[in-house]
Order: C-alpha cells, then structure tokens, then sequence
C-alpha cells in the first residue's frame, strides 16, 4: 500500500473517531447537565455524585483534546500538511501515524519537545515529574493527614 492510500485510509479512522467523540461529548455533557439538577440524599450521596462529575469532567476534557487534534489532523490533510513533522519538515513514519493518526512531530522531533519539556501532543509537561530532590525533602506522612473534623 503507498503512503497516499494509507493516509486516505486514515482520512477514513479519523471522521470516524472524530463523529463518535463529538456524540461521546455531547452525551456527556447533557449527563453533567443532568446530574446537575438532580437532588441529592445524604452527604455520602453528595460526595459520590462530586466524585462522578469530577471523573466525568475529567473525561470529556481529555476527549475534548483527542477531538481538537483529530480535527487538526483533518485539517492538515484538507491542507497537504498530513503526515509531515512540524518540527523537522520531514514524513512521519506511517508507523507512527497509525499508532497515533494526529501525531503532527515525528518521534525525534517529539522527543525533543519533550526533553526540553515544551510538552508534546497531548500538552503535558513531563518535566513537573522529574524529582530534582529540590522540593519536600522534610515531606512526612503526617504532613499528608487532612484535618476530617
């Protein structure tokens, strides 16, 4: 298969994820609403539908991210742009496109950004969790109890 009829294979993966998390996001959100209005029983009940929206939340942002980027990537193809680095200006391996079909760096370029911590794709700042020894070095357990009264 040339690297043309993978990319229109792709075209193809991508309105296809790209439709099912716009009806994803729209259930969940009309669910949020929803939980919203509704009453709770007791301060358990509370805490557990706080703890549902939070996880709720927390999930249509991350498929509201996956969505910008397929749409960026549907974009590059209408533009001639898909499948080359950002970085560098050379192919991204197919390889990578199929693993990751909105990759706009090749694994190089991606590396880098991610070395330097500019984040990557998926806009994290990996270089937060590298522990330098720097901070809470006098961190104990009983500085982690939270006052419950």
């Amino acid at each position: 298969m040339s690297r043309k009829e993978a990319i229109l294979n792709l075209r193809e993966v991508l309105i296809k994820r790209r439709d099912a998390l716009r009806r994803v996001l729209a259930g969940d959100l009309s669910s949020l609403k929803e939980l919203k209005g509704q009453a709770s029983g007791d301060v358990v009940d509370a805490a557990l539908d706080t703890v549902q929206d939070e996880i709720s939340s927390q999930l249509a942002e991350v498929e509201s991210r996956e969505l910008a980027r397929t749409e960026n990537a549907l974009e590059r193809m209408r533009e001639g742009q898909y499948g080359v680095c950002e970085g560098c200006g050379c192919n991204i391996p197919m390889a990578r496109l199929m693993a990751l079909p909105y990759a706009t760096l090749c694994i190089k370029c991606q590396r880098e950004a991610e070395h330097e911590g500019l984040g990557s794709d998926t806009g994290a700042n990996w270089s937060r969790l590298l522990d330098d020894g720097s901070q809470d070095a006098d961190l104990s357990a009983s500085d982690l109890e939270l006052d419950v009264s």
